[in-house]
């Protein structure tokens, strides 16, 4: 089979960033939206953490029949049938007259866009080279980064004209244009082009073994996802928590940020990070011809980012006005974390990508999840023995960098 020709693979490329871009849009929507929702409906910071979790609990339910669809069905008849229920997910979200509604309707966002990123990344696995696979990858997530931009101060500045329930209704008729850009531009799965000859340049020996079954017990077992998994699952998914929820609170407790100003720094700290993939995007190619691999990068990179978290916890309301500048270089920092998502996939042969892709997927979000939910719980329950709020959020935070740290010990050692 030919391989895929630039400007069908750009045509692609545009179309799965279309339904990405919305699907990080919806994911971190909540941020913005935290002050409003907090006085409309008398959440606390457990509720918050809660509602913003819902979604990644909802994503993380089901990646792991996601990922064996993927391979089974392939990424066009998966992503189109999952955005359906992102639509209705949407306008449930915009009706909703109760906390638990939200929640219901959050969980639903997140099964709705689960495959936003998984099945282009199978494509991608299947129809680009190894250094384009990289490059793709890292242009995705700058596309997920526009996203949560404009869940920023583009929606701050809607909120006063349309309200947040119009804004949802918005959300899902977009969500469905995008679905006839996929239908219009994406290949079916047995008709689609294959990877170059060269496709094996960056794992030799990923597509030495024969087809397995469509089970997950490969993937588990391998060394190399075990060693990827910590990471993915505090360093990776808590910065992801950190950058759309707990970022916004943060600068209104620790640096007295207006709402208005706690969503100016969101939106630069989602530009910082649109900038540093986009640059990830250009530079990997290269890098990889250089021999300069993903766990090189990670294992030189990370500590940066743990120092300036640590600066972060340690400052607490010290830091003032430069609280904002300090988040955005701790999610700046934290984006070689992301190197290892792709990494995992050319860890393993071609048909199995689904599977390694959306179980790597799931350790991911299962910390977002668990870090939004956590550091929510910890706050309240040192407010509940009497420390202050400063001092209370300076400890769950602390706490999770803990876990980052351990999480990057963990990576150093394991063989």
């Amino acid at each position: 089979m030919t391989p895929m020709t630039q400007g069908r693979a750009v045509a692609v490329f545009l179309a799965f960033a279309s339904a990405y871009f919305l699907s990080t849009l919806i994911r971190a929507v909540t941020a913005t939206l935290a002050p409003t929702l907090v006085q409309e409906f008398a959440l606390n910071a457990r509720d918050l953490g809660l509602l913003a979790g819902g979604y990644f609990l909802g994503f993380a339910a089901i990646q792991l029949p996601l990922g064996t669809w993927l391979d089974r069905f392939g990424p066009k008849k998966v992503i189109l049938g999952f955005l359906s229920v992102a639509v209705l997910a949407c306008i449930a979200f915009a009706n909703a007259t109760s906390f638990v509604g939200l929640v219901a309707a959050r969980m639903l966002s997140g099964f709705g866009v689960s495959a936003c990123l998984m099945a282009p990344l199978t494509g991608y696995r299947r129809w680009y080279a190894p250094g384009n696979q990289m490059r793709a990858n890292s242009w995705m997530l700058m596309v997920g980064s526009m996203g949560m931009v404009a869940s920023t101060l583009p929606v701050q500045w809607l909120l006063p004209m349309t309200g947040w329930r119009p804004l949802f209704w918005g959300l899902g008729g977009l969500v469905a244009v995008s679905m006839l850009m996929i239908v219009w531009l994406v290949p079916n799965w047995g008709s689609a082009p294959t990877a170059p000859a060269n496709a094996k340049a960056l794992a030799p020996n990923a597509d030495a073994a024969p087809s397995a079954p469509l089970g997950y017990s490969e993937v588990w077992r391998n060394p190399y996802f075990r060693k990827m998994a910590p990471l993915g699952l505090f360093n990776y998914g808590g910065m992801v928590a950190l950058q759309t929820l707990w970022a916004a609170p943060w600068m209104v407790k620790m640096g007295g940020y207006t709402p208005m100003q706690a969503a100016t720094g969101l939106f630069w700290i989602n530009v910082a990070m649109l900038a540093s993939f986009w640059l990830w995007g250009l530079a990997n190619p290269m890098l990889t011809r250089r021999g300069y691999t993903p766990d090189k990068l990670i294992s030189f990179g990370m500590p940066l980012s743990l120092v300036v978290l640590a600066t972060i916890v340690v400052a607490g309301d010290a830091l003032s006005n430069g609280v904002g500048l300090m988040l955005l270089a701790f999610c700046v920092t934290s984006t070689v974390s992301a190197l290892s998502q792709p990494a995992v996939a050319l860890a393993f042969r071609s048909e199995m990508a689904g599977r390694a892709l959306s179980a790597f997927n799931l350790v991911i979000f299962c910390g977002v999840f668990i870090v939004q939910w956590g550091i929510g719980l910890l706050i309240d329950g040192f407010k509940s023995l009497g420390l202050t709020e400063v001092l209370s959020y300076q400890g769950a935070m602390g706490a999770y960098g803990l876990c980052c740290i351990g999480a990057y010990l963990y990576y150093l050692r394991a063989k």
